[in-house]
């Protein structure tokens, strides 16, 4: 039998603090989530190692320190709201479900959408909404929000996800690279404009609707 709790602590041991990611809520929440329970039945046993997860059409889980630097240059609060766009199969919205007040995990393909839901359940994840809809889009209806979530790469950010953002608050988004490695930028909106700072380099596929928009001139 598989012993995904011991897997679990050497991932936080040999992947996450590392990277220079110590905060108690972080840590604790990669802890406490059993990220096996978040991924497809036959990659179970590569639920701790230290790289993406396909979860089909492009799609990934991302890896522990991706996430987990993420998560320390977001420094989420207990009493904050969190969008996470692209939440797959459900783990990265139980792992902030355990560092924020209340997360709404958006999700565009419906068999990922449902399993998510039985594994938020299943998990114990009662603060966190799923939203089946584009990506692109979020969820308005149940923002503004202190703090946004992209669980893959970007090339083009739209306007309207910027809008349900609170002023003050702040969005993570890895930008695609393109032909190099991308790159992890905090945004915070100050005034309702967004002002960006450079976190770490990180690499993942674009998520459907953020390629970048090519112009053609007749």
């Amino acid at each position: 039998m598989t012993d995904f709790a011991m897997r679990r602590t050497m991932m936080v041991d040999t992947q996450v603090r590392p990277s220079d990611v110590t905060k108690y809520p972080i840590i604790d929440a990669l802890l406490s989530v059993p990220r096996e329970m978040f991924v497809p039945l036959d990659k179970r046993e590569l639920a701790y190692m230290g790289e993406h997860i396909e979860i089909g059409k492009n799609r990934v889980i991302l890896d522990p320190r991706t996430l987990a630097k993420m998560l320390d240059a977001l420094d989420i609060q207990r009493d904050e709201l969190v969008l996470d766009i692209g939440a797959g199969l459900g783990y990265s919205s139980a792992v902030l479900a355990r560092m924020a007040e209340a997360v709404v995990a958006v999700e565009e393909q419906k068999p990922l959408a449902k399993e998510a839901q039985s594994n938020l359940v299943e998990a114990g994840a009662d603060n966190v909404v799923m939203h089946e809809g584009p990506l692109t889009e979020g969820a308005a209806q149940h923002g503004p929000y202190d703090v946004i979530l992209l669980e893959g790469a970007v090339a083009c950010l739209p306007d309207g996800l910027i809008d349900q953002l609170k002023d003050g608050g702040r969005m993570a988004v890895l930008f695609d690279g393109e032909f190099g490695t991308g790159q992890v930028r905090i945004g915070y909106k100050l005034d309702g404009r967004m002002n960006w700072r450079v976190a770490f380099d990180a690499g993942a596929p674009v998520l459907p609707g953020f390629e970048k928009h090519v112009a053609f001139a007749l």
